[in-house]
């Protein structure tokens, strides 16, 4: 979960006046992958949706509208790949960044005339859609059972792990649960989450520590800045300064365990016997067998929780290579600094247009 790999001239670059790239290709269940010439569109990116990316592109020529019986076979399971990018002075110097791979699920556009709007969900919607039509056994490690729930429905997905793993209890999914929920559930027993990325592949991690992680990028209302405007918000919504953590698996003859913690820090906040108040969250799953696995889902978990309670909507020139929950140093026109954690944003497809970034919290910075 940091900004995606670029060269050290990418985000200079950014700030600079350059001739943005972008590329749309669609990947046909026959093999074919076709170059889509486009007008516009974007990219959306959101930590808070189960489904985290999602797009929209607009096509000028119909003929990608289905029509026939084998090109509607092409169209459904397609794939779109998509990325921007930057031009270095000439077109044939240039740098793209993945901003997803999605399941094509909609084709939209006057048949004649066009144009057309393509529309799709990122890889792990194929999994949330693969509902279990049969119980379902989720058992060993996080990462283990994870996998296993993913390569159901994707057989050749790759994975990969930033989180120490850990021992689980057997979890048992009834017919029609949705397995992408199921593999929250098993990534929270260790404080992490899962979600498809940028590459079109699937990453098992925590959320970085806003405190101690360094900014990867800053967002300057300087003459040579990116800054286009910014705001800030407080809120207690989602602010909470305990969580209690709960396991209990009867099949399995595992008797009930549990584990508080809370934010016992005086200085912070949401100190847990400080004017906040007492706000705790409960979490309970079957997959935590020991006081020690809960104790530590606590632990990670609390650390989110209790994330400062400010929020920030900032407007940028667009960075493609960001991630959520990667850290972003903003300096206001007024010359206030903070440090923000990134929640969500939008990558447009064009040539114009705003960059937004909201932030799930933020802090001063020195």
């Amino acid at each position: 979960m940091i900004v995606y790999p670029v060269s050290d001239r990418f985000l200079a670059r950014l700030a600079e006046s350059h001739t943005p790239v972008t590329q749309v290709q669609l990947m046909l269940t026959n093999g074919d992958v076709i170059d889509l010439p486009h007008t516009g569109g974007s990219v959306t990116v959101d930590r808070s949706q189960a489904i985290r990316r999602t797009c929209t592109v607009t096509v000028p020529d119909p003929a990608v509208i289905p029509r026939t019986p084998a090109d509607q076979l092409a169209v459904y399971g397609a794939r779109l790949r998509v990325s921007r990018g930057v031009e270095y002075g000439r077109p044939t110097d240039t740098e793209l960044v993945p901003l997803g791979v999605f399941r094509l699920d909609s084709v939209d556009g006057d048949v004649s005339e066009g144009p057309v709007t393509l529309a799709g969900k990122d890889l792990a919607a194929i999994i949330a859609d693969d509902k279990f039509t049969a119980r379902y056994r989720a058992s060993g490690t996080v990462v283990t059972a994870i996998s296993a729930l993913i390569r159901r429905s994707l057989p050749d997905a790759t994975i990969t792990s930033l989180i120490d793993d850990t021992a689980i209890g057997s979890r048992w999914f009834d017919v029609e649960a949705d397995p992408w929920a199921g593999c929250q559930e098993i990534a929270a027993a260790a404080g992490a989450e899962v979600y498809a990325t940028a590459d079109g592949e699937f990453a098992i991690s925590t959320l970085p520590d806003l405190a101690t992680t360094t900014p990867v990028w800053a967002v300057e209302a300087t003459e040579d800045g990116v800054y286009i405007s910014g705001s800030r918000a407080m809120t207690s919504d989602g602010v909470h300064n305990a969580v209690l953590a709960r396991g209990e698996n009867s099949s399995e003859g595992i008797p009930p365990v549990s584990a508080l913690v809370v934010d016992n820090d005086p200085g912070s906040p949401t100190y847990w016997s400080g004017p906040y108040g007492r706000r705790p969250f409960f979490h309970s799953s079957s997959t935590l067998l020991t006081s020690a696995a809960c104790l530590r889902a606590a632990q990670l978990k609390l650390a989110v929780m209790k994330a400062p309670n400010a929020s920030g909507d900032i407007s940028s020139l667009p960075n493609p290579a960001l991630e959520p929950g990667d850290v972003i140093r903003v300096v206001h026109e007024d010359g206030s600094r903070e440090l923000h954690q990134v929640a969500s944003f939008s990558v447009p497809l064009d040539l114009g247009g705003d960059f937004p970034i909201s932030t799930i919290s933020a802090k001063e910075d020195s």
